[in-house]
């Protein structure tokens, strides 16, 4: 769709993905299973050799077909189908290859496979007008340098900081930095914050990854249409500092019950939520790590001091900056009830997203061109496809129905969805690489 009127497409009567490329992707997912199975499930490090390996693993396979393939002064891997007018702005498709430590073998990767495929693709139809592109991007998992993430995507439009080279891997013996320099990346171009990529390069881009929660799977379809991304606030760390006191000894009008104090405040901001959900807002909350000091606690104890983590997501920025106001007015309102002090400690921010209407529209018209159910549907989880929407480059996400959740070794996603998936995207990418449109207007 552009400036929403729909878009006209041929369209094949089959619209299945080819024998060959199924039996490639089966394979693909197969032989990355094998380089980064660690008893339990994959785990692809960050930086590390099996994240290499799945790269090189990739490129292999894009060589067999006659793609050219790079690699950037990030260590992303870059592999191209060269259209006929190379002064066009290219097409794009990408996901990460990194996965958390014994997680599923589908998350990030079906993205890269997919876009491989699609590319293989578009080289049997024929030569497009514009080139079209896969990215298989580093590090976008944040499970290995403790907190940060993006670091493939960001470093392509020299968004890194100084913090991210620093941040200490979870093993404590090494830094981003350390295994930056130990892939081949080139660090000091990096740290300059030289970007690698100029967004006005990119016409489009475009990420299939597996949903990560069970929207699709209640709703019995294979494929969702992302609107926007997420963004969010954590706190890591916050602390509710009370007064430890003897349990039977102290009654209840002279506490000053941490634990006592932090469920009031996790109540109240539930309740928040609640009402917010009503008045239409877009909004998820979590307390994920909630912890009493181990050297002090006991069951005849009066906890005096609590620390856990709170994390909310919106799509809305104005959502997120109006729930941090409540959480600290609840913060203060419980602590002079209670006779508590809470310390929310360091916010970390991540910016939400929107995904290109046009796009989106696109994808719709193919999915009624060919009576595909969707979803159309925010996501909940980050991807690199925020990077790209927020560095100015047209983006728009494809799910894939996926059973179990995600990070963890259960991810079930059918492949006939994925093959449903990969036509989908497949076949925008072929449209985008051949017409004229401003997915940009």
């Amino acid at each position: 769709m552009k400036n929403g009127s729909p878009v006209t497409l041929g369209g094949s009567a089959d619209f299945s993905l080819s024998p060959t490329l199924r039996q490639l992707s089966i394979d693909l997912f197969d032989r990355l299973r094998e380089t980064s199975l660690d008893g339990v499930g994959v785990s692809r490090e960050t930086y590390g050799a099996s994240e290499t390996a799945a790269f090189e693993l990739i490129e292999h396979y894009a060589r067999d077909f006659d793609l050219d393939v790079e690699w950037d002064s990030a260590r992303n891997l870059i592999v191209r189908l060269p259209g006929t007018d190379p002064s066009q702005a290219s097409v794009a498709t990408g996901s990460h290859l990194d996965s958390v430590p014994e997680g599923g073998n589908f998350d990030g990767a079906a993205g890269v496979v997919a876009g491989l495929a699609a590319l293989i693709d578009a080289r049997e139809r024929g030569t497009p007008l514009r080139s079209m592109q896969l990215y298989a991007l580093r590090g976008e998992e944040s499970a290995w340098f403790g907190g940060p993430c993006y670091f493939g995507s960001r470093a392509l439009f020299g968004a890194l900081k100084p913090e991210d080279f620093a941040s200490p891997h979870r093993n404590g013996r090494k830094t981003l930095e350390d295994s930056m320099r130990e892939s081949g990346a080139d660090i000091d171009l990096l740290k300059r914050g030289d970007a690698i990529l100029d967004p006005t390069r990119l016409a489009c881009w475009f990420e299939l990854h597996i949903e990560q929660g069970p929207v699709l799977i209640a709703r019995e379809k294979p494929v969702g249409l992302v609107t926007g991304i997420r963004g969010n606030v954590r706190h890591r760390h916050v602390y509710c500092h009370g007064e430890a006191a003897h349990s039977g000894a102290v009654p209840r009008w002279l506490r000053h019950d941490a634990v006592l104090a932090m469920s009031d405040l996790l109540v109240r901001i539930d309740e928040h939520w609640r009402v917010l959900l009503e008045w239409g807002e877009d909004l998820v909350v979590t307390a994920g790590v909630v912890e009493t000091n181990p050297a002090e606690h006991a069951v005849s104890r009066v906890p005096g001091e609590v620390t856990f983590a709170l994390e909310y997501r919106s799509q809305d920025p104005k959502t997120l900056e109006s729930f941090g106001a409540l959480v600290q007015s609840e913060c203060d309102q419980i602590g002079a009830k209670r006779g508590v002090q809470f310390d929310l400690g360091p916010q970390s921010f991540t910016e939400s997203a929107t995904m290109s209407p046009p796009l989106i529209g696109l994808l719709e018209s193919i999915c009624a061109t060919h009576d595909v159910a969707h979803e159309v549907m925010p996501s909940g989880a980050g991807h690199d496809s925020s990077v790209f929407a927020n560095a100015g480059v047209p983006s728009a996400m494809v799910f894939v129905r996926n059973d179990k959740g995600s990070h963890n070794p259960h991810e079930a996603m059918d492949f006939e969805d994925f093959f449903l998936a990969t036509q989908i995207l497949s076949e925008a990418m072929w449209h985008a690489a051949n017409e004229q449109e401003d997915y940009r207007s």
